[in-house]
């Protein structure tokens, strides 16, 4: 059975080329950060300081998947 992800938030501070997002964890950790394939379209709405739901396994601390923006009240 799969190890459920571990979610959390983070802020794009810029772009890797060519398909990821460095992106910034709340303890200032810098990783990359992807788009799966279904949610491709967000890729326009994504730029630098804009806050983003992520999933990160438990083995692999170094990238995870952006699965939404956060929408600030």
């Amino acid at each position: 059975m799969p190890e459920a992800p571990i979610t959390t938030i983070g802020i794009i501070r810029g772009r890797i080329p060519p398909n990821a997002f460095d992106v910034e964890l709340p303890n200032g950790k810098r990783i990359a950060g992807h788009l799966p394939q279904r949610l491709a379209d967000l890729e326009t709405q994504l730029s630098e300081e804009k806050r983003v739901d992520l999933e990160m396994t438990p083995y692999d601390f170094e990238k995870a998947r952006i699965v939404g923006i956060v929408q600030d009240a």
